[in-house]
């Protein structure tokens, strides 16, 4: 049987990936999350209460020692890393750093959760830095202790269990939260901007494939669709099956013009194909 570790197993991503890896007969799948609230049975069945820093534990206190990681907890919301810069660098940055420790020392392999933030100005944001100087602390760790690392690059996820708290979710999060309490919907900027959406399923079935394979890449295997989606035509989706309005505002700092997949070697190599249809999701809520 192969241990399996997720770290921020209680978040949008994780959770999905706890329930896709244990119908996986050959997997023992643990997990440990800050927020442990709100626990359905196949994420309570594993539960280790610990934090990030002390993940060494894990092995010398509950004795599990992991097979892969898939290091998935961080903080993700680029307009609050501005007021919480240092918190955004303790947890992205310096956590990664003990995970990627620990994975070294036991002789894990880690998958680590980058961001489509990697491509921009790494100093537009302290959340952007973060996850910059996450993937380079992997890279490091990879070449320097020939630790077992792959970076997994993420665009704008979106799907089942998606956060609607307006000061944790998405953009699409956040109209749906809007919705359900009769808010208005703002579109920030000119809504021209465009976005790489991919729902979450295609997503960890991206990980699986990633944690499971042999192969390795020199910089990441980027998660996304490889088209974009304009903020303004995901408002017209939005009126279309809500028949709500929309308010357009000021533009905010740190919100990047498009991001898109770069390379396709999560197609060519791992043979992973992304299945699911924005508008598809949008037109089921």
């Amino acid at each position: 049987m192969t241990t399996v570790l997720v770290t921020g197993g209680a978040g949008f991503i994780g959770g999905n990936l706890i329930n896709h890896l244990v119908d996986d007969k050959t997997l023992n799948v643990y997990w440990f999350d800050k927020d442990y609230s709100k626990l359905d049975q196949n994420q309570a069945k594993n539960y280790i209460e610990i934090d990030t820093k002390n993940i060494e534990h894990i092995t010398s206190k509950h004795r599990i020692k992991p097979d892969i990681i898939y290091h998935l907890a961080a903080d993700i919301r680029v307009q609050e890393s501005f007021d919480n810069p240092t918190q955004y660098i303790e947890n992205n940055v310096l956590n990664t750093q003990h995970v990627l420790d620990y994975a070294h020392k036991i002789g894990a392999k880690v998958v680590y959760a980058g961001s489509a933030s990697r491509h921009g100005n790494p100093y537009s944001s302290p959340y952007a830095l973060s996850k910059y100087l996450g993937e380079e602390l992997c890279k490091m760790y990879k070449k320097t202790y020939n630790l077992e690392v792959e970076i997994a690059r993420f665009y704008n996820v979106y799907g089942p269990n998606e956060h609607l708290d307006p000061n944790e979710a998405s953009v699409i999060g956040i109209w749906r939260y809007n919705v359900e309490n009769n808010i208005k919907c703002q579109i920030v900027g000119d809504g021209a901007q465009e976005r790489d959406f991919i729902h979450v399923q295609d997503i960890v079935e991206g990980l699986d494939a990633i944690g499971k394979s042999n192969l390795k890449h020199d910089d990441a295997w980027e998660l996304g669709t490889g088209s974009t989606t304009n903020i303004n035509d995901l408002a017209l989706m939005f009126h279309e099956r809500f028949g709500i309005n929309f308010e357009w505002v000021g533009d905010q700092k740190g919100n990047i013009r498009k991001s898109i997949l770069i390379n396709n070697d999560a197609y060519d190599k791992l043979g992973w194909r992304p299945k699911k249809k924005l508008v598809h999701y949008i037109m089921s809520l």
